[in-house]
């Protein structure tokens, strides 16, 4: 089975039918098993329950082109040079949900794009983009969206630099809202930074402010100093291109008015 996000696709190799239909069910608008593989995952299921620890945190180290991953409900190993990799897990679409962001995020570093957290938006043509931590208004600014608007994410964002342009990519990875995105992507026009207040108003951020706030909201994992620098780049040259505002909104559907 072969999962597409951002034009990038990974085939996962299992020999369990159950997990094949809990993962084609989770990912079900992003399979395309006619799509030419570009990476793969071996995922090798634990049997009996997981014997690894629930409470471990996430670790990412890397051995020049041999990423390791582990979480108490994983390991994983992934080759940058091959691109290929496996997966130690139970028989349960969190793990390997956690494991596709990861390989996304260092796949993306190459590509000068990156993973945001930030639900994101397309409408008339153009994709537009909510930054903020939990609680800043992602999923509410989603709800709000009129008929018109087509969804991408509610929780994490994919941008890629394309034909020198910035394009947010419909995702699977689903927020409060518990749906995915629409497969479908747009150049981006806007990021807005999301605060909650008792009107709607628009405000310019310096791009000092805009470069540090996109930082903050990048999802990446790795402590490698040539991919953080990558990445930092990256935001340098995003901020250069595509405007970045803060955006104060009371929670009602009257601020897409003051979006686009």
């Amino acid at each position: 089975m072969t999962i597409e996000i951002g034009e990038t696709a990974i085939t996962l190799r299992t020999g369990s039918s159950e997990f094949n239909r809990l993962v084609r069910e989770r990912y079900s608008g992003f399979i395309n098993d006619g799509r030419r593989q570009q990476h793969e995952l071996e995922i090798d299921l634990v049997e009996g329950g997981v014997a690894v620890d629930l409470d471990e945190d996430l670790e990412v180290s890397v051995d020049g082109k041999h990423w390791s991953m582990r979480r108490g409900d994983f390991r994983a190993c992934w080759n940058a040079e091959d691109g290929c990799g496996s997966v130690h897990q139970p028989s349960s679409p969190y793990a390997i949900d956690s494991v596709l962001r990861i390989i996304h995020s260092l796949l993306l570093a190459d590509r000068g794009g990156f993973l945001l957290h930030a639900a994101s938006a397309i409408r008339n043509g153009s994709a537009f983009l909510f930054a903020g931590l939990s609680g800043a208004g992602k999923t509410t600014i989603s709800r709000l969206a009129p008929p018109d608007t087509a969804l991408l994410t509610d929780e994490i964002s994919y941008v890629v630099r394309k034909n020198g342009r910035y394009f947010a990519y419909g995702t699977p990875f689903a927020g409060e809202l518990g749906r995915a995105g629409e497969n479908i992507s747009a150049p981006v026009k806007a990021v807005f930074l999301l605060n909650k207040g008792p009107q709607n108003c628009i405000e310019d951020v310096h791009d000092t402010e805009a470069v540090g706030s996109i930082l903050r909201n990048v999802l990446f994992f790795a402590r490698d100093h040539q991919l953080v620098s990558r990445v930092f780049n990256t935001a340098c040259e995003f901020v250069n291109q595509v405007p970045v505002c803060r955006l104060t909104f009371f929670p009602d559907e009257r601020v897409w008015n003051i979006i686009g």
